[in-house]
């Protein structure tokens, strides 16, 4: 069965339990903080045993283990672990210490992980189910908060939808090709006289499910009010490790099993991307609201990724993982920036109260500013590079037009992003922020040094992504 290649997510698992037991004992002030940094060194070690294992297939066919499935979980443990750095001085402050909620983190990175190394549809469900139902709990954590009740709500009901979506799809899949295992599905549709009109609704039922994952639109209505109505450092989680999971499933599935029908995948995916890159460049310009404007975002950027999946190419899902690796890091380190954004003890999340922060506090205004204007795709930051691989394969594959409309629409972008260094720089001050916690200023640093670095060694990166890509094209 050779179950070693599963260890990364038998151990995380397991330090799950244990945590899970250390804080049932304890129960004291402490238990949030030290349940977190056992988290945090789990999601360490489990980054180890992901390096340090080796390519294979495992549990009669259900599970694999390549470097994709590497690079995928690698940069989940990487969100997944901001995320909980985050959350530390944030819970402390909105009473939400309590040694749960790095644990449900730990129990969707699990989720999560299973998910990429799936090659069986149950695997794959089982995966996002667990991932599913640990955020459905996160995003409602602050309990006594209308407005957070609201989001579990609305994120539980509408996920639960496509839950059923993704099932069905998934049983029609069964049915049609006799089997749930990636290989068997693929050897099935590999002759295009005899795939039957059924397999290719089952493929629609169960990209639906998943484009809800990746909030693409038109599966994105829960994202603005979930991001907003969630604790914060919920929503950074949200935006960066399940949409990574999720994207990178999608990737596979369609360039796997359903890699025969491409043609009929194709056009669903070129215009599930130029909804999602149109709405998300228009729908944040006139946000007021920093996470709502970052809700909006967010469909943007999952718009621009799919671009490289439309492309159907090994350059393609190389933009992808690129794009997706530039995402995680500017995106975590714009949350810790929106976490830091704290007057008199009260958290505040408008775009008017960074009003002056280049006068009142350089340092963050900076990796403010760093970070809209790599999100923008302004060069030389590291999202200039991720679009550069995207479009850039679009282009190859003579999708002009896709190309063009990422390009219009990043343009767009561009305006409110800016508008936010805007803001900052040029605007009467408004009070100072208090201090920041060591906590968010690692996680702003250490994204904002990468995003702004990232053109001087891209070499490794682009490497490992090209790696992974030729797994799915070998």
């Amino acid at each position: 069965m050779n179950w070693q290649l599963a260890l990364p997510e038998i151990f995380l698992a397991l330090a799950g339990m244990a945590i899970l037991m250390f804080g049932v004992l304890t129960r004291g002030e402490r238990s949030f903080q030290a349940a977190s940094m056992m988290t945090v060194g789990a999601l360490l070690a489990a980054g180890v045993l992901v390096l340090s294992g080796v390519p294979g297939t495992g549990y009669h066919g259900l599970f694999a283990v390549d470097a994709y499935t590497g690079f995928a979980k690698l940069l989940i443990l990487v969100a997944v672990a901001f995320a909980v750095v985050m959350s530390l001085d944030y819970n402390e402050h909105t009473n939400l210490r309590r040694f749960e909620f790095p644990i449900l983190m730990l129990f969707s990175a699990v989720g999560m992980m299973l998910m990429v190394s799936a090659s069986n549809l149950m695997t794959l469900y089982l995966g996002l189910e667990l991932m599913s139902l640990s955020t459905y709990v996160l995003a409602a954590f602050a309990r006594d908060e209308r407005r957070s009740a609201e989001a579990g709500l609305k994120y539980f009901v509408l996920g639960a939808l496509a839950s059923g979506l993704l099932l069905y799809g998934i049983s029609l899949v069964y049915g049609f090709a006799g089997s749930m295992s990636f290989d068997a599905i693929a050897t099935a549709m590999a002759d295009p006289e005899a795939i039957s009109p059924g397999l290719t609704v089952g493929l629609v039922f169960i990209v639906a499910g998943l484009a809800f994952k990746v909030s693409a639109v038109p599966f994105h209505m829960w994202t603005p009010d979930v991001y907003e109505g969630a604790p914060t450092p919920v929503t950074a989680f949200m935006g960066t490790a399940p949409k990574v999971a999720a994207m990178m499933l999608l990737v596979r599935l369609l360039t796997g099993p359903f890699g025969h029908q491409l043609a009929q995948w194709q056009q669903l995916i070129v215009l599930v991307c130029i909804a999602s890159m149109l709405l998300g460049s228009l729908g944040a310009i006139g946000q007021a609201n920093m996470k709502r404007l970052m809700a909006y975002s967010s469909i943007g950027h999952m718009g621009y990724a799919l671009i490289g999946l439309a492309a159907g190419t090994a350059d393609g899902v190389r933009g992808v993982l690129i794009y997706l690796l530039t995402y995680v890091f500017m995106n975590a380190g714009t949350f810790a920036c929106i976490i830091a954004m704290r007057r008199r003890g009260r958290h505040v999340e408008g775009v008017r109260d960074l009003a002056g922060l280049g006068r009142t506090d350089p340092m963050m205004a900076m990796a403010m500013a760093i970070f809209m204007f790599a999100m923008a795709g302004i060069p030389p930051f590291s999202g200039f590079w991720g679009k550069y691989f995207i479009f850039t394969a679009a282009v190859q594959e003579g999708m002009w037009t896709l190309a063009v409309i990422g390009v219009l629409t990043s343009v767009i972008g561009a305006f409110y992003y800016i508008r936010i260094v805007k803001v900052m720089y040029f605007d009467d001050a408004a009070p100072a922020f208090d201090p920041r916690p060591a906590s968010l200023s690692f996680v702003a640093a250490a994204g904002g040094l990468f995003t702004t670095f990232f053109f001087l060694f891209p070499a490794p990166m682009v490497a490992a992504a090209q790696a992974a890509a030729q797994v799915l094209f070998p």
